[in-house]
């Protein structure tokens, strides 16, 4: 008989457009579970698609043209559809593509105080929506205090080791959802899947085997992952 998983987690990064729609869509699935009893913990884990992007950051409509041409460039910027019907205002024609490692750390930062969603949440609309470069550290640092999260402790050899982990487990295309350490589901799901598999457990929609990640000893104590709001700063017992 299926079980609810104790724990879904989303392999993201933040200039990820599918990213942002599995992350929103997946908020809202957790708490409509929530609010059913459901007790499975949300837990948002870091990946990068192009680690050696520049610090400096650039418009997104340059990166476009140079890789993929003028006219796609153009079709892209003018899109002002996709994420509407979840509320989203995606402004491809604002987006600074950055580089989001440090966006990524301050989420890690964020979860040691209970607040990595709303971090993470205000980063995505940081970048989709409001142009900003979440490379920036003045940036950065404005958001942090508009989410009411301090820029500490200094994480950056969990981030390091966290990012080395799910370099195999993300991908350059969207974000990747496991249940339990099992990959389910797809890169586009939709709300009611995802609330399905919170109710259903990692059986409903197993996209394959579970993923193998970096030796670790079992229960070695260290900084909870980025979004793990409910074990932020404790023991992790799942000798991960």
């Amino acid at each position: 008989m299926s079980r609810a998983p104790h724990r879904i987690e989303l392999v993201h990064d933040f200039v990820c457009a599918r990213s942002y729609l599995a992350f929103t869509r997946l908020r809202r699935a957790h708490a409509l579970h929530r609010a059913e009893g459901g007790t499975t913990r949300l837990v948002l884990r870091p990946y990068q698609i192009r680690p050696d992007t520049p610090a400096e950051g650039e418009p997104l409509f340059e990166v476009h043209r140079r890789e993929r041409g003028e006219a796609v460039a153009r079709a892209i910027r003018a899109d002002r559809t996709l994420g509407a019907a979840d509320g989203l205002d995606l402004r491809f024609d604002r987006a600074v593509f950055a580089n989001t490692r440090a966006a990524h750390h301050l989420t890690a930062q964020a979860a040691t105080q209970h607040r990595a969603l709303d971090m993470a949440a205000r980063l995505f609309r940081a970048y989709f929506t409001d142009g900003l470069d979440i490379a920036d550290p003045h940036v950065l640092t404005r958001l942090a205090a508009e989410v009411g999260v301090r820029p500490e402790p200094d994480l950056t050899e969990h981030l390091s080791a966290e990012l080395a982990r799910t370099r195999h487990l993300g991908s350059p295309s969207g974000p990747v959802l496991l249940a339990d350490g099992h990959p389910v589901l797809h890169e586009e799901p939709t709300e009611e899947e995802l609330l399905s598999c919170l109710r259903a457990g990692p059986r409903a929609g197993r996209a394959g085997p579970p993923p193998g990640e970096g030796p670790e000893a079992p229960g070695e104590r260290r900084p909870a992952r980025a979004g793990d709001e409910e074990s932020a700063g404790r023991r992790d017992q799942n000798g991960r």
